[in-house]
């Protein structure tokens, strides 16, 4: 008869994470810690409900590979070149940190060089599927500080390949010396390189055959195979399987079928990947926790602190800014999962006694549970620590001494917070219409390349109120802020309306949830992406039926003027007087661009009768920079003219229809 043991296994576990997760969600904490304790629950240290520990340790495998292969999917090639200096830099920088705060502890507790050394790669380890799944839940992936941590966690991933090399070297074991250890490495990176290249090469013109057959489980199987045959192919040559499982996911990414992929792993991913997270806490043994309290705490707040300390150290050195060097150093202040098998390494090197090997797995579990509520304070301690803005001169800052922004002469401006996609079309509209503006980014390279591409942009961070001044927000027109980060995002509104209670401020959000607080905390407008995704969506409906643009402009500025309260009237009925908060009732004020297929083009005002015709009236004129009020009836319009109109909604939507090629 068949052994189904495997079976109820996976059934226990997943029935007691669901009671203890959905506990963890109703007191509002994080469901990663709510894995790690069910772990602890069901393991041979709590109520030994599991039978075969093994079994569930190569499943739980699997879920840390499928992890680190959809990430590298939402990943990409462009953004690990971005954060090339992050991983070149910030990475060496936090190992090398962790050495020498334990070589320091090594020197007062009496270990030998070879131990202490170690016991360095051991605890420079963190943990790259608790990290992410954490950044992953709260949307911080794509923000500098999420960018920064995983630069950082790549590189250790790709250390943990010499550092278990080099353990048997350090026990004295008999491993064919440095020269071996070179070969080992060599043959790893040539079999990546191998791995690169045969991907950029078959990887698309297999995916595309197989898109061809229409078949979902043909596609389905061939996404699967070629993350784990990659993480299969890359753990042969020493590498670790979630390594080889990234760059898999990170050269689908570069193909045109890379959403598609995400998509159809996701399920596998999320229910993998609770058992990887659930065998951590299975190791957990109470009995060690108990005879030893005093010491694993003591060791747990030596960890916690000296990893804090080398992780926003490295970040803050490779230039991030200070509330960005915090959160990244809270995200690596763990012990990680590759450690356990360095570990391993280093009991068979005789590097380390049975006991203290318990010790340390007590110490690197708890941080690891440690960890998801660290991650949810520490925007906390990031907004406390602002204040200590010296500190972060000494680690190099350049927010507030560069490109001449300290004698920065303007005003009436426009304040652009963060140059993506957003921040870029904003610059360029600003830039044709000659509106004074001024862009700040905290990255690096892109303030350099936007530089030479002659974009009025400084590198700063705008959460440090000593920025904001520097590029006058006291005298600014408004400011828009377009980054990725939630916490930043809030902060900077804040601090904006203290320093400029005039100021127009105008926030890009991708949740509806967030818009609320927002307003409360002093924005003008707030532009929910989710909300404006659905207004383009309805707008191409509209064109499909090719009803006349001047009406679907209408009905996307109603609901907009309205709060989106069209669309969620049972969630928002309170919202829509904030978005016309400081507007006329009936009348408003707009701009318009004459472009080179303006049907008015070449025509004097008074032949084009656009007050007469519309009801709208120009009360100004913008010709190469210069303003005129009240512009003569015989001016002749040209291109790149700005015509100011004043008047209802609905006479400014028929001017501008007039002088635009609208039907």
């Amino acid at each position: 008869m068949p052994d189904h043991s495997i079976l109820q296994d996976v059934l226990i576990i997943f029935t007691v994470s669901i009671g203890v997760v959905f506990l963890f969600q109703k007191l509002r904490l994080p469901s990663i810690a709510g894995f790690l304790v069910a772990g602890t629950l069901v393991g041979p240290y709590g109520l030994n409900l599991i039978s075969d520990r093994e079994q569930i340790e190569v499943l739980a495998e699997i879920g840390v590979i499928l992890l680190l292969f959809t990430i590298g999917i939402e990943f990409s090639l462009t953004q690990l070149k971005a954060s090339r200096r992050v991983l070149l830099l910030s990475g060496p920088l936090q190992i090398l940190g962790v050495l020498l705060c334990v070589a320091v502890g090594g020197m007062l507790t009496g270990l030998s060089v070879q131990e202490t050394i170690f016991w360095g790669f051991l605890l420079s380890l963190s943990s790259t599927a608790i990290v992410l799944k954490a950044l992953g839940e709260r949307g911080e992936m794509d923000t500098h500080h999420g960018r920064s941590t995983i630069g950082i966690l790549l590189f250790q991933d790709l250390a943990v390949v010499p550092m278990i090399l080099i353990t048997p070297l350090l026990g004295n074991e008999q491993t064919g010396g440095v020269k071996a250890i070179l070969l080992i490495l060599g043959e790893a990176g040539l079999v990546v390189f191998v791995i690169i290249i045969a991907a950029r090469v078959i990887t698309p013109q297999l995916l595309e055959h197989i898109v061809r057959t229409k078949s979902r489980e043909l596609f389905l199987l061939t996404i699967i195979v070629l993350g784990l045959g990659t993480a299969w192919l890359t753990s042969l040559t020493g590498l670790s399987l979630a390594l080889g499982a990234f760059l898999a996911g990170l050269l689908i990414s570069e193909s045109q079928y890379s959403h598609q992929a995400l998509a159809e792993v996701l399920p596998f991913r999320d229910s993998f990947n609770s058992l990887f997270f659930v065998s951590i806490g299975m190791l957990i043994d109470l009995r060690v926790l108990a005879t030893h309290p005093i010491l694993i705490i003591s060791l747990i707040s030596a960890v916690l602190i000296g990893k804090f300390l080398t992780g926003a150290g490295a970040a803050l050195i490779a230039g991030s800014p200070l509330r960005s060097g915090i959160l990244t150093g809270v995200a690596l202040a763990q012990v990680g999962e590759f450690a356990f098998i360095l570990a391993q390494k280093g009991q068979q090197a005789q590097l380390l006694e049975p006991q203290t090997y318990n010790i340390f797995l007590s110490v690197c579990v708890l941080t690891m549970i440690i960890t998801p509520f660290l991650i949810q304070w520490a925007p906390k301690l990031a907004k406390r620590a602002e204040a200590l803005q010296r500190v972060h001169h000494w680690f190099g800052y350049k927010g507030s001494n560069t490109s001449g922004t300290t004698h920065l002469k303007i005003r009436d401006h426009v304040i652009i917070v963060g140059y993506g996609l957003n921040g870029r079309n904003l610059a360029r509209v600003l830039m044709d219409i000659e509106i004074p503006y001024l862009v700040l980014d905290i990255g690096a390279d892109v303030v350099q390349a936007a530089t030479n591409k002659g974009v009025h942009i400084r590198y700063g961070d705008a959460s440090n109120p000593t920025v904001l001044k520097q590029v006058q927000i006291e005298q600014a027109r408004a400011i828009v802020i377009a980054t990725s980060d939630p916490f930043g995002v809030r902060r900077i509104v804040q601090l904006s309306r203290e320093l400029n209670p005039d100021l127009h401020i105008v926030v890009r959000t991708r949740y509806i949830k967030e818009l609320e607080e927002l307003l409360e905390l002093g924005a003008n407008e707030v532009v929910p992406e989710e909300f404006e995704t659905s207004i383009e969506m309805f707008t191409l409906i509209l064109q499909c039926y090719q009803i006349p643009k001047p009406v679907i402009f209408e009905k996307a500025e109603e609901i907009r003027r309205e709060g989106y309260a069209l669309l969620r009237r049972e969630e928002l009925p309170t919202l829509a007087h904030r978005f016309r908060k400081g507007l006329f009732a009936d009348v408003e004020v707009e701009t318009w661009r004459i472009e080179e297929d303006s049907p008015v083009l070449g025509q004097s005002l008074l032949k084009t009768g656009i007050q007469r015709k519309t009801g709208a009236v120009i009360v100004a004129l913008t010709r190469n920079g210069a303003t005129q009020s009240k512009p003569p009836s015989e001016t002749v319009l040209e291109i790149g003219d700005v015509l100011v109109f004043l008047g209802a909604r609905e006479q400014i939507n028929r001017a501008i229809a007039l002088v635009s090629h609208m039907p």
